[in-house]
């Protein structure tokens, strides 16, 4: 008998043609999975789509379409044991790449047709699902300027052209960050809590490294100086992303902790998984193991591998040996 899915389709995400994704989606799981499709329009909640499958007693939940789409859908999944596709078509793609989810249609495809699957955390901030982070200050205000038109002609690139036209304008404000067992008060241009950050997210690489299981969230502070040090801090956060060494710059600040109380003096905008929240003040906190996900199999993983150009190679392919 087949698997039967409710697949949560956005027809507006990313740059792609939206009829022959979804075209492709149904080639390639129609022939294993019964799909019940459910197309997202303005008006409608992506979660009460998700949840009214769950009790129809659907197997599992796919989601295809940006961030936004893919943390909204999420929240009907969190503490079931209905396991959750992600079929990445957004800008950014980033909760598929910090799980090392493939953002190809297909490859996206053929990962949930793996079944291998894994328990990661979610996080809620005021009330409202959050898979990957929030962005307090510049970020939120970068997000924020890089509105659908940018994005739909720009893709990835519109991100980077409205954080460089937010360092103009960049402003530091004054932070008060409550954990379990401390109060931290400090000045800050940007405060990133997350719960799984790609690399290219490097506002949130303070502690680099981060841990979508550990039950624990990591925030990054950012407080430079004037514009030359934000480049520099955020170069040095690049560089941290890419070694895996937590940050050393004096105006960069990082900690783990369960839960957040974050406070800000003005107000700053907030971002979650990529779509404008409100503003601050604002409530974090992990649920540690509270989302079943599919992700590549060990086996199919590509390791990073080069023997092409080196002096008399001989390469030959040895019998697997059986037990």
């Amino acid at each position: 008998m087949k698997r039967s899915a409710c697949l949560i389709f956005n027809p507006v995400a990313g740059q792609g043609d939206s009829d022959q994704d979804l075209a492709m989606i149904r080639a390639i799981l129609e022939p294993e999975i019964d799909l019940d499709i459910q197309l997202t329009t303005e008006d409608s909640c992506t979660d009460d789509l998700a949840r009214q499958a769950i009790e129809r007693g659907v197997d599992l939940i796919i989601a295809s379409g940006g961030d936004g789409t893919l943390s909204e859908t999420a929240t009907a999944v969190v503490g079931t044991d209905v396991p959750f596709g992600i079929i990445s078509r957004g800008t950014a793609n980033a909760f598929a790449h910090a799980l090392g989810i493939p953002d190809t249609v297909d490859a996206a495809c053929k990962v949930i047709l793996q079944g291998v699957t894994r328990t990661v955390d979610v996080a809620y901030c005021n009330g409202h699902p959050m898979v990957l982070l929030a962005g307090i200050g510049f970020e939120a205000d970068a997000v924020e300027r890089a509105d659908r038109e940018a994005k739909n002609r720009f893709g990835i690139l519109a991100y980077i052209l409205a954080g460089v036209q937010e360092l103009r304008a960049m402003e530091n404000f004054d932070v008060e960050i409550e954990t379990e067992d401390k109060i931290i008060k400090a000045t800050a241009a940007a405060v990133t809590v997350a719960n799984a950050a790609p690399s290219t997210s490097i506002l949130a690489q303070g502690p680099a490294g981060i841990i979508v299981d550990d039950g624990l969230l990591d925030l990054t502070i950012v407080a430079p100086a004037n514009r030359a040090s934000a480049i520099a801090a955020a170069f040095h956060l690049f560089q941290t992303a890419s070694t895996g060494n937590a940050a050393e710059r004096n105006d960069i600040g990082y900690l783990r902790a369960k839960q957040f109380k974050i406070k800000t003096d003005p107000p700053q905008k907030v971002v979650v998984d990529g779509e404008i929240l409100g503003t601050t003040p604002v409530e974090i906190h992990c649920v540690p193991a509270g989302l079943k996900i599919f992700v590549p199999s060990v086996e199919e993983e590509k390791l990073p591998e080069k023997l092409e150009g080196l002096p008399n190679l001989i390469v030959e392919e040895k019998e697997k040996e059986n037990g």
